[in-house]
């Protein structure tokens, strides 16, 4: 089972460069729980990069840069398939 509804999308963040950013997401529920990853621009972000975390749904990034801003998707995954959430944007000024 994969629910559609995510409990908590991803909303819109604004941050000043250098400083850390944070994307919320709560996946829909799901059986087996769903496991949460992360796009950006449409491309899966890899957590081999060292200022991303990935935690509990969140996505944390220690430092911003300017070339981290763009538009942001929380995938919830498991054995049914993949759901994606609302797209969430990334301004860094």
């Amino acid at each position: 089972v994969l629910r559609d509804d995510f409990r908590q999308p991803p909303g819109d963040v604004v941050v000043a460069a250098g400083e850390p950013a944070v994307l919320e997401c709560v996946p829909p529920r799901g059986h087996p729980e769903p496991r949460v990853s992360w796009k950006k621009n449409g491309a899966r972000l890899s957590d081999k990069d060292e200022r991303l975390t990935i935690r509990g749904g969140k996505l944390m990034l220690a430092s911003t840069r300017k070339s981290d801003a763009g538009v942001y998707v929380c995938v919830a995954t498991n054995v049914v398939g993949e759901r994606d959430s609302e797209p969430a944007e990334l301004v860094v000024f």
